[in-house]
């Protein structure tokens, strides 16, 4: 079905696998669309409690895929796009939204828990994807790097909201004024990756996190957390995350997933949750208003 990444189910793991090893993976249109595509996928699927991103090959992903040459970057070149005979640029024009910022918001609405198993080069595009994901692990000597400001462009894939929040203000700017290459230790030292493991024992580790999330956890619960910890980045004050917080406690307080949790650990067994993602998250959800593109 996709012709630039795999799709991969097992015990309740999707695997999503980049899958242009001749370009390392390089970034390109049709592998925006088949990433939201594979989301919508796993989201749709309750026997999906988990997501692991990882490459094909030696790479992660080498970033945008530079083919068209000193154009790669030039919408203008495009028919009917938003850029004028003139010059002008239609600012409304839905094709002024770069296509790694749709992806990066398709993970984050994501309804399952995403890994990143960084196995190579994840520069550009091929890092700032993996911004919304959960939890980043890497290969050691894997070279990152947000070279934006030496091609010429500016970050993309709303990473200037992600970043930041990830890394803090000082370190993200000075890796994207900078846009120097980095190995994965110092991505870890900054805190954008969880840990550095062995090359052949990276995607071991994703799906060890994986079964003790698919293992242990109500898919409801994970859910939800995974909306609240994400959005309330974006609060205020506190008290929007009470609201929500006492809301989300409540609505699950009464439910067959609440019962199982505690009569379960009570009775010193493995846990067996009913409910599912599909047909059981809480009526307040979903409790926000997504900004519309303008």
């Amino acid at each position: 079905m996709f012709e630039t990444i795999r799709y991969d189910v097992a015990d309740g793991i999707a695997t999503i696998t980049l899958n242009r090893p001749d370009r390392l993976n390089a970034f390109n249109a049709t592998m925006a669309q088949e990433l939201i595509a594979a989301f919508d996928r796993s989201d749709a699927d309750d026997m999906v409690r988990v997501v692991i991103v990882t490459g094909e090959g030696r790479g992660f992903c080498a970033g945008a895929d530079l083919e068209a040459g000193a154009d790669t970057f030039n919408y203008a070149v495009r028919e009917d796009g938003p850029v004028g005979a003139d010059g002008s640029i239609d600012w409304s024009h839905p094709d002024v939204r770069d296509t790694g910022g749709l992806v990066s918001l398709r993970i984050f609405n994501s309804l399952k828990p995403v890994i990143a198993a960084i196995n190579g080069p994840a520069v550009g595009v091929g890092i700032t994807m993996t911004l919304p994901m959960d939890i980043r692990i890497a290969a050691e000597g894997a070279k990152i790097g947000f070279v934006f400001a030496r091609r010429g462009i500016v970050p993309e894939a709303a990473s200037s909201w992600f970043l930041p929040r990830l890394v803090g203000i000082s370190k993200a700017m000075e890796w994207c004024a900078t846009g120097r290459v980095m190995l994965a230790d110092e991505a870890q030292a900054g805190g954008l990756l969880r840990s550095v493991h062995a090359p052949d024992t990276l995607l071991d580790v994703a799906r060890g996190i994986a079964r003790e999330i698919a293992d242990n956890t109500a898919p409801v619960s994970v859910s939800l957390t995974r909306q609240m910890l994400w959005r309330g980045l974006g609060f205020s004050h506190p008290m929007e995350a009470h609201r929500i917080d006492s809301r989300a406690v409540y609505g699950r307080g009464r439910s067959a997933d609440a019962s199982e949790g505690v009569t379960s650990f009570l009775e010193k067994r493995t846990p067996v949750y009913p409910d599912s993602v599909s047909q059981d998250m809480p009526g307040f959800y979903p409790w926000w208003e997504e900004p519309e593109w303008r």
